[in-house]
């Protein structure tokens, strides 16, 4: 199937029914379809179609949405561009990636205004909501356009997504997704998180949809269900939206869920709606996992995956997180579940051997999950992509029961005194403490050492722990050579837009003076 296959099935099936709603306006996937063929079409005519990258700058946003839909329905590649980067960072994006097309919300109108002349290659700006100099506005450029569906022809691996890394190692290389490997993730959704066939679907669009967020609304589409879009993150609109349109599934980020859970009263908030709560793209603390299955039932979903190889590598199920009735292990509960149907997932040693259940080395991927490579990147793509297998770069094992841990990401991995540290491990036992909101640990240069591990450390608001009552857990839970020697605090981790916590930024000031590198 095409990419846009999946929402013309939810439009076959709910022609009337609601796709879309946001602050309180409802779209029916007859009106959505409609523009999207609209754009679709206004875009052929234009001279655009397969191969031309278009990109949507924009916040959470139904229209915004809606064009990415009419990139996909002209079987152009859409380029996912986060509203929250800085102007620099898209300006990299937008050029690098050749893009030719970019719808954009007028709110950003000044930003772009500042960048246009620099992206010679974009040959059309279309403005989604406003009149902006320089750009088309939306309403008039489809008003002539047909509302018929194109007949575009499409070859499975068409690019059709042309996503950014998330740039926690430097600027973003560009992620080749194809029809085939976005249709996987959409079937493995919809075969293996155990969706019922006569439940309601209600998707609630909280975290960005440049990121996560979007693609993940795309199985609720395709069973004709309704997604709500949230303009920003806010906890008090969002706990209002779940109640207020029945929500039955969510993604977020776990630091977003970590805040949930601080709101005081949160355990008398009606969550029986909701039945699939996905938590992912960065570890998550057992504890806290706990803790949510208690205020919002059993209905957690842990899921791993990589903009290599979109968001459903594996998953942990809400049943998965119960042994015989009861909340499971924190060796199950620590895991990213089982890996799907329709990817191959290994453990390999430096030199590509296989290695037995167990054994720690770096989790491999092959299948058609996996992306067609990094765009005009070959070096880095057969660096990534070796004899058909996607080397992730994170460290992990499977267990007895086939369960997948990550470790960490290889190159967080600290060297102290010739023992392997996984900042991950040192990281769960900080997150046990009830004054910790979240943390990161970090290796930095040490004369004796080489390098010595040390946690930076973010405290719930209001609550307060010392660094010897932190080093004292750490030394109880894990020992002496895995312990942190320091714990640095600081108001707030930083982190991408994306939400994942930018270690380089903590490392470098240690290491700024230092002869080696980060």
């Amino acid at each position: 199937m095409a990419i846009i296959d999946f929402f013309d099935r939810g439009w076959r099936i709910n022609p009337t029914g609601i796709a879309y709603i946001q602050n309180e306006r409802k779209h029916s996937f007859d009106e959505v379809g409609t523009l999207s063929c609209r754009i679709a079409n206004a875009l052929l005519a234009d001279g655009f179609g397969m191969g031309t990258r278009g990109a949507v700058w924009a916040g959470n946003d139904v229209t915004a949405w809606v064009c990415t839909l009419g990139l996909w329905r002209a079987n152009m590649a859409w380029i996912p561009v986060n509203a929250r980067n800085a102007a620099e960072e898209n300006h990299h994006i937008l050029d690098t990636f050749d893009c030719e097309v970019v719808f954009f919300q007028g709110a950003f109108a000044s930003q772009i205004d500042g960048l246009r002349e620099r992206l010679p290659k974009v040959k059309r700006w279309i403005c989604i909501d406003d009149n902006a100099a320089g750009a088309v506005s939306l309403d008039g450029w489809v008003a002539t356009a047909p509302s018929s569906r194109p007949d575009v022809a499409c070859d499975m691996d068409d690019t059709i997504m042309l996503s950014p890394t998330g740039g926690t190692t430097g600027m973003p290389k560009g992620v080749e997704n194809t029809h085939r490997s976005v249709q996987t993730f959409v079937t493995h959704f919809m075969t293996s998180i155990g969706y019922l066939a006569d439940e309601p679907a209600v998707n609630l669009a909280a975290a960005p949809m440049t990121h996560t967020a979007g693609v993940l609304s795309v199985p609720c589409t395709a069973r004709g269900g309704t997604v709500v879009v949230l303009t920003k993150p806010d906890p008090a609109l969002l706990l209002d939206a779940i109640a207020r349109h029945k929500v039955t599934e969510i993604f977020l980020p776990p630091t977003v869920i970590y805040k949930l859970l601080d709101i005081p009263g949160i355990e008398k908030v009606d969550f029986g709606s909701l039945r699939y709560f996905l938590y992912g793209a960065a570890p998550m603390s057992v504890e806290k996992l706990k803790r949510a299955i208690e205020v919002f039932g059993p209905v957690m979903t842990g899921g791993y995956g990589q903009t290599e190889c979109p968001a459903s590598i594996s998953f942990l199920t809400p049943a998965e997180h119960f042994v015989a009735g009861r909340i499971a292990g924190d060796e199950r509960l620590s895991s990213v579940g089982r890996p799907n149907p329709l990817v191959r997932v290994e453990v390999m040693n430096d030199a590509g051997e296989i290695l037995s259940q167990g054994q720690t080395g770096e989790i491999c991927v092959r299948g058609d999950l996996v992306m067609k490579g990094y765009y005009k990147a070959p070096d880095k793509t057969a660096e990534t992509i070796v004899d058909g297998w996607l080397h992730t770069g994170d460290i992990g094992h499977l267990d007895a029961e086939g369960y997948l841990h990550i470790t960490d990401r290889k190159k967080d991995m600290i060297i102290s005194g010739g023992f392997n540290v996984y900042p991950s491990e040192v990281e769960q036992v900080i997150w046990s403490h009830p004054a910790v909101q979240d943390c990161a640990v970090i290796g930095v240069p040490d004369d004796k050492w080489g390098e010595a591990v040390k946690a930076v450390v973010e405290l719930s608001p209001g609550q307060q722990a010392g660094a010897e009552e932190l080093l004292a857990l750490c030394r109880d839970k894990l020992g002496p050579v895995k312990s942190p020697k320091t714990v640095d605090f600081i108001p707030a981790l930083p982190r991408s837009a994306a939400g994942k916590v930018l270690k380089k930024d903590l490392r470098a000031p240690y290491w700024a003076q230092s002869e080696r590198t980060i």
